[in-house]
């Protein structure tokens, strides 16, 4: 009887002891699933804040990128700039969207409003190239933003060529991504100010050195050639591109090939602007050497030649014009005299 009473509390011990290491490991398996995702989540919050304090664009290597951005935990958004900015890689919309990019960080690491909820950051090629890989990139700058929950969406990839990069325009998807509104503060710019001041002289110092003969602020050609210029600037879309911030031409990291006419309705170059105001330019001189040649008093031999040079100018360059605009709108059925232009 005794023994079996001694049996009976040995057991009872083992139970016990069974009862509380298998507790112990119930705690600390809790401990692990619950505590270690927040610490983990804690610290990498901080090292982004210590990074972000320091600079405002993070800059990402592929270790960097895998732990911060794709490894879970993450309750914070990533906006990150895949950029090629080694001098031998050439790529001047690389410096120009970086630049802009620099600009709206700025803004938001020196706003009032500065947390935790995103961050800024660029991998560069030479130094994250096996990201590009990861991502099936081929092609820089792009800007893409990684939320904090959930996967990525199409409307996380930022439509460079429709949207330019002005900082503004990427504040505005920014806010449309994250709903962090950012309010872009540029740095002051004194080259207008410097511009405009020095116009003004020159206007003066004319104006006062032909104070007694101001016949030519009455010149009807000098204020319709003022207009003109005027027209010609507005016309050719040089307010779209001061608000959309658009690259100058596009290079075809593949083949090498430019483009200077954006082959989309919704977007432009700055170089498009510019050959549009030179085709633009040349029909309005056609048209005036024609009306020049119907209506002048010289011989009938330099009016003829007037002619000709004024109907070549309107067709060749008007045929061009229309040439950009089928490239624009596809589909588009009529052309003048040429069907492709060289330089789209």
């Amino acid at each position: 009887m005794l023994r079996k009473k001694v049996v009976q509390r040995n057991c009872y011990k083992h139970n016990m002891h069974c009862w509380i290491m298998a507790s112990t490991l119930n705690i600390n398996h809790f401990y692990l699933i619950v505590c270690f995702p927040q610490t983990l989540l804690s610290e990498k919050v901080g090292q982004m804040m210590e990074w972000a304090s320091k600079r405002s664009i993070i800059k990402l290597n592929g270790d960097k990128f895998r732990r911060f951005v794709k490894a879970p935990p993450r309750n914070y958004s990533v906006v990150i700039m895949f950029t090629a900015l080694q001098p031998q890689r050439q790529c001047g919309v690389c410096r120009q969207a970086d630049e802009e990019f620099h600009i709206l960080a700025n803004s938001w690491r020196y706003s009032s409003a500065f947390t935790n909820k995103v961050f800024f950051a660029s991998v560069d090629f030479d130094e994250g190239s096996d990201v590009f890989q990861m991502l099936s990139m081929n092609s820089a700058p792009t800007f893409l933003h990684f939320p904090a929950k959930g996967k990525q969406r199409k409307t996380d990839n930022y439509e460079l060529q429709v949207r330019g990069f002005a900082a503004e325009q990427l504040a505005r998807w920014v806010a449309d991504r994250t709903d962090v509104h950012i309010r872009v503060i540029r740095p002051p710019n004194y080259a207008g100010p410097l511009l405009l001041g020095f116009l003004l002289a020159v206007i003066g110092g004319l104006a006062y050195l032909r104070r007694h003969n101001l016949e030519f602020l009455f010149n009807k050609n000098v204020w319709a050639f003022s207009a003109l210029c005027f027209v010609l600037i507005m016309t050719s879309g040089q307010m779209w591109n001061h608000i959309r911030g658009p690259p100058y031409a596009h290079k075809n990291p593949n083949t090498g090939q430019v483009s200077y006419i954006h082959g989309s309705s919704q977007a432009q170059f700055v170089a498009e602007t510019h050959i549009v105001l030179l085709f633009n330019g040349a029909v309005t001189m056609g048209m005036v050497l024609l009306c020049e040649a119907a209506t002048s008093d010289m011989d009938i031999g330099k009016r003829k030649i007037l002619c000709v040079a004024g109907i070549g100018l309107v067709m060749l360059f008007f045929s061009w014009l229309l040439s950009i605009f089928r490239a624009k709108y596809h589909g588009y059925p009529y052309r003048y005299v040429c069907k492709h232009l060289f330089i789209i």
